[in-house]
């Protein structure tokens, strides 16, 4: 039985072969002669639309196509088409088949921001090319799927409310406010609140869409007359505010698809409106900043001024990050004794103390009375590379994650110069710019043990994001020698008038000058202007050393063991740190320690 079925599969066996090569042979005759060239033609265009492949499909365009539209102008079509309809993704989604006209539909996907995704077909029309090759007729009314010959695309957009915005203990900080213009009868204006002007400055502007954000938002759904934040909060939370617009989506007058606009819930931040309203009437009508926040959170309490986005030379406010660098790298320790003087020289200029005052002792006795003449050559040990590496990892030279917040500066450390480059940057003068907001942020650094909270306006976050947001600065030792020395600051050197009864507070004085005369070894001047150091530098000796010409800062954290609030002043053009911005924290600390 066995020797007989191998003898049957034997002579089967080439019957079999011939079958399958005549099939295949039928399936290649099928292949070339059953599916006309147009699909093919249709299927390639098609699929290099989903790609953005313009130039691609520009190519299989018939001669007169292309001779009547431009291959940029060809692109822009598509891409303004996708812009009107939000599209943020396209797919095919089944192969061309005929249509009415010798025209071959192609079904495609697109997904919508605002419209949901659609199921449209692009129904092409050809022209005969070279050798009798089919290329693609084309006309505007292809440049989306779903037109009909005659047709363009265009979306007429429903725009809602904006959303309230809350403070944090669930009161309107700003009411609701409409998304058209009718609502905004400048450029920019502020939304209403119950809080007058003091909200102001926290807040920020809304107005019309700035050209920078145009195609951005267009592509979002937003019509070029949209008003939009442009400052503070409106500005941070923007996208969350407008909420979802709405409206239709139109082709020629039919409707493609349409969607209702869904206004935002209220949002509630992080602002105190009783610590807002202090911010704002401390700092009065000055020109200046104050910012208060959290510094376990790093959430924004209250923001009055140029808090935000005004950029200074810091001044001494400066030496929290040149002490950090210098203890961090063991440069010096808390028990390291400087001899007193009156000045340091570096490159040949002496760098007094302010007002000509003798100095030194202890790193504490000279980080309290805030003494030029230890930390411009402490900053010199320093050297550039670690000065400014401690910088960026306090902020500087990253852009804040408050949108509309200034990026504070230092030069790269190629770029300081020499001794006395390096010294006045040491001491927050030469090219050093920094924000309230940053400085805010540093003492918030040494107030939490040593790890930078990310600044923020949103009241909750999850613990775990939270961590993920901090950036280890400092050893919890070396935040805790920084602690020390800020409270000695205001227990007994340049901020006691920051003092609170019954409250420890930690803090640091800054006096900024704007134009300086420093004198030569030699005994000559040497004017300068924002490059060199301070009067504070200077022993005072230009004449120009005037409440005028100098920037105050302070800033602070209390109570100082266990820290619930920082606040950081900068007053423009108003003497020293010590005087005129340290009594404006104290009111600010007052207000929130009083607060709860």
């Amino acid at each position: 039985m066995t020797d007989r079925r191998n003898q049957r599969l034997r002579r089967a066996r080439p019957v079999l072969v011939l079958a399958v090569a005549a099939f295949a042979a039928g399936a290649l005759a099928g292949a070339g002669h059953g599916t006309p060239p147009q699909y093919a033609l249709a299927g390639r265009f098609v699929s290099d639309w989903t790609h953005g492949r313009y130039a691609a499909m520009y190519a299989l365009l018939s001669g007169d196509s292309r001779r009547r539209t431009s291959a940029s102008a060809f692109a822009s079509a598509y891409r303004e088409a996708l812009s009107t309809a939000t599209a943020t993704g396209m797919q095919l989604q089944g192969r061309p088949r005929g249509a009415p006209g010798g025209r071959v539909s192609v079904p495609v996907r697109v997904r919508t921001r605002l419209f949901g995704t659609l199921s449209l077909a692009f129904t092409l029309p050809f022209a005969p090319g070279p050798a009798s090759d089919p290329q693609v007729a084309w006309t505007r009314s292809l440049a989306f799927p779903g037109l009909r010959p005659g047709e363009l695309l265009s979306r007429d957009t429903e725009l809602p409310r904006r959303a309230p915005l809350l403070t944090r203990e669930g009161g309107v900080l700003a009411e609701a406010a409409s998304g058209s213009p009718s609502g905004v009868p400048e450029a920019q204006a502020t939304r209403n609140s119950p809080l007058g002007a003091a909200a102001d400055a926290v807040l920020g502007t809304v107005g019309p869409v700035p050209s920078s954000r145009r195609a951005a938002l267009e592509a979002q759904g937003l019509p070029p007359n949209a008003i939009v934040g442009l400052s503070g909060l409106e500005l941070a939370f923007d996208a969350r505010l407008r909420g979802t617009p709405g409206g239709e989506l139109l082709a020629g007058r039919r409707v493609l698809a349409s969607a209702a606009a869904h206004a935002a819930p209220p949002l509630r931040t992080s602002v105190s409106a009783k610590l807002q309203r202090a911010a704002v009437e401390a700092l009065g009508g000055q020109l200046g900043g104050v910012v208060a926040m959290q510094p376990q959170s790093g959430q924004i309490l209250a923001v009055a001024g140029i808090g935000l986005d005004g950029l200074q030379p810091p001044g001494s406010t400066f030496k929290i990050v040149t002490t950090t660098g210098v203890l961090s790298a063991g440069v010096a320790t808390i028990h390291t004794v400087f001899p007193y003087a009156t000045h340091a020289t570096l490159d040949g200029v002496k760098l007094g103390n302010a007002n000509g005052e003798e100095c030194g002792g202890s790193l504490e006795l000279a980080f309290a009375v805030s003494c030029n003449s230890v930390f411009t050559p402490l900053g010199v040990k320093l050297g550039a590379s670690r000065l400014v590496a401690t910088a960026e990892r306090f902020g500087f030279n990253h852009r804040p994650a408050i949108a509309g917040a200034a990026e504070s500066t230092l030069p790269p450390a190629a770029e300081i110069q020499g001794e006395l480059d390096l010294g006045s940057t040491a001491i927050g003068q030469g090219e050093v710019l920094a924000s309230p907001l940053e400085m805010a942020d540093a003492a918030a650094t040494v107030a939490d043990g040593g790890a930078r909270p990310q600044p923020t306006f949103t009241l909750a976050r999850p613990r775990s994001r939270a961590r993920a947001a901090r950036t280890r600065v400092m050893s919890a030792s070396v935040a805790r020698t920084m602690r020390r020395l800020m409270i000695a600051v205001v227990r007994e050197g340049t901020g006691t008038a920051a003092a609170i009864p019954g409250v420890t507070v930690a803090g640091k004085t800054g006096t900024a000058e704007l134009k300086t005369l420093c004198t030569s070894a030699a005994g000559e001047p040497e004017a300068s202007e924002g490059a060199r150091p301070s009067g504070e530098a200077c022993g005072g000796q230009s004449a120009e050393s005037e409440a005028a010409n100098t920037d105050a800062w302070f800033t602070a954290f209390a109570p100082a063991l266990r820290p619930r609030v920082v606040v950081c002043v900068l007053l423009v053009k108003d003497g020293a740190g010590g005087a005129t911005a340290a009594p404006v924290a104290r009111e600010v600390l007052e207000a929130a320690l009083g607060a709860g």
